[in-house]
């Protein structure tokens, strides 16, 4: 979907007047590691059905043990009309390393056929809730990285004061140089694009303050090379620090993997313990209860707003194709948001908007792409 094109996403993601829904709807085909998640086919068909009832145009390619998924299936009649299963033998555990996932399962495990449905045309995205490092290392295998793009990274929509953002990378670069967050600031501005429908999305670095002294060196790079480039699809406001990450400051929250994976973690934790803390003081004496009961709408609005059920999924950004990964101990409501955040980046056209983006920047006078020496895009 081009830029120009008025529709934005199915689902409002700021708050701000243009977010409308779809205009038309469109079929999307999803493949679907049926195998993935502490769950398996359980949570995975559970969510998918959910997703086909909010979206009936959604087609499904399902990929796992016959044996485990048919009983399944037939529990969900309706996804089983909109679907297509497809055996496989092999199943990636949660606790394999990547190297060994990619021997054991290459070719063969539900994890695999699902990332290659996207390969071959067979599907639009792929959604998995298995193992983090060997989907990683599988879809970069098959789908391989785009030109000019050295590692890919994983964004997360994170909710904010002022509605949501898009921060990356939360685990699938350890460590990264400054024009490798330079292509992570671009590809993020992309699905920003399409996620909130923002012509210019705002971007910033995470840094450990605002001043253009501080910083290692990587960082300050980045943002001085991100602020010579002036880039058109994208704002570049500065640095952020991780405050600001949750006052939604900025569109796109930029990190390498490590700062942003604890970010994310600790993100979690807090929300389970002011949670905790909210529960304990309501069951503590029968006037907070009393007090609750007056409040309950107002606390139904922050359990909403503080579900992470709601924004689950990160999108690898980067590889030629789109692989969503949903959180392994995802409910069923949980897989459905996955799903649905699916339908959005296929409808979105994600992977063209991230190459037109990085055509961008290179043109601009950023590092030229580089062709794959195995000779495969």
């Amino acid at each position: 979907m081009p830029d120009g094109d008025k529709r934005v996403l199915s689902r409002p993601r700021r708050n701000q007047p243009t977010h409308a829904t779809f205009e038309m709807s469109k079929q999307i085909t999803i493949s679907l590691d049926a195998m993935g998640g502490d769950a398996g086919p359980d949570v995975v068909l559970a969510g998918a059905a959910i997703a086909l009832e909010r979206r009936p145009e959604l087609r499904f390619v399902l990929f796992g043990d016959e044996a485990r998924v048919r009983p399944v299936l037939d529990r969900h009649p309706a996804l089983a009309a909109a679907s297509r299963f497809v055996h496989a033998e092999v199943v990636v555990r949660m606790d394999d390393k990547p190297s060994q996932a990619l021997r054991a399962g290459r070719w063969k495990s539900s994890m695999w056929k699902s990332i290659e449905a996207v390969k071959a045309g067979e599907a639009q995205v792929c959604v998995s809730a298995g193992n983090t490092g060997a989907l990683m290392a599988m879809a970069k295998f098959c789908l391989r990285t785009m030109a000019g793009i050295e590692r890919p990274a994983i964004a997360a929509i994170w909710p904010t004061l002022t509605g949501e953002s898009i921060v990356l990378d939360v685990g699938a670069t350890i460590g990264a140089d400054a024009q490798q967050l330079i292509d992570f600031a671009v590809m993020g501005a992309a699905m920003a694009r399409a996620v909130f429908g923002a012509e210019r999305p705002r971007v910033g670095l995470l840094n450990v303050g605002v001043e253009e002294i501080k910083g290692n060196e990587e960082v300050k790079m980045a943002g001085r090379l991100l602020k010579e480039a002036d880039l058109a699809e994208l704002d570049y406001t500065g640095f952020v620090e991780g405050d600001d990450i949750g006052r939604g400051v900025v569109d796109v929250v930029v990190t390498e993997g490590f700062a942003g994976n604890i970010a994310l973690k600790t993100a979690e934790g807090t929300a389970r313990q002011f949670a905790r803390y909210l529960r304990d003081g309501m069951n503590r004496s029968w006037l907070n209860r009393i007090g609750f009961a007056i409040a309950r709408s107002a606390f139904d609005r922050l359990k909403q707003k503080m579900d992470p059920r709601k924004v689950n999924g990160g999108v690898f950004l980067g590889l030629n194709g789109i692989v969503i990964k949903s959180h392994g101990g995802a409910d069923a409501e949980g897989f459905a948001s996955a799903v649905s955040l699916a339908y959005d980046m296929a409808v979105a056209d994600l992977t063209a908007r991230i190459v037109a983006g990085l055509a961008h920047y290179h043109h601009a006078g950023g590092t030229p792409p580089v062709a794959d020496p195995r000779g495969e895009s």
